[in-house]
């Protein structure tokens, strides 16, 4: 498994309106991503920071995404994003999450 770690700042009073454009329009885009498995998205108790995981099946997968769906994404949230997000990428070497049905193969 591979994750990707997104850091990104909102604008002021933002956060509403960022987890309406999380729920409608990016998950719909990530589920329709080859190897996409899961996003999980945390953020600051004043809700101006935050910080995405994305888990994919191979670092291929997450590649992928990265040089095509990601831009479409960005492009969604670009009303309320301050700055450009940064992003690392890891291999998942440990890990209780594969167990919960979102990991399981259908």
């Amino acid at each position: 498994m591979y994750a990707r770690i997104v850091n990104l700042n909102l604008k002021a009073n933002q956060l509403a309106n960022f987890q309406e454009i999380l729920a409608k329009q990016v998950i719909p885009m990530l589920r329709k991503q080859t190897g996409f498995k899961d996003e999980i998205t945390f953020v600051t108790q004043g809700g101006n920071e935050l910080r995405t995981i994305s888990f994919w099946e191979t670092k291929a997968n997450a590649e992928a995404y990265n040089s095509s769906g990601y831009q479409e994404v960005l492009k969604a949230l670009a009303t309320v994003l301050d700055g450009t997000p940064k992003i690392k990428s890891y291999d998942v070497v440990s890990s209780t999450l594969h167990t919960l049905p979102v990991f399981a193969t259908v």
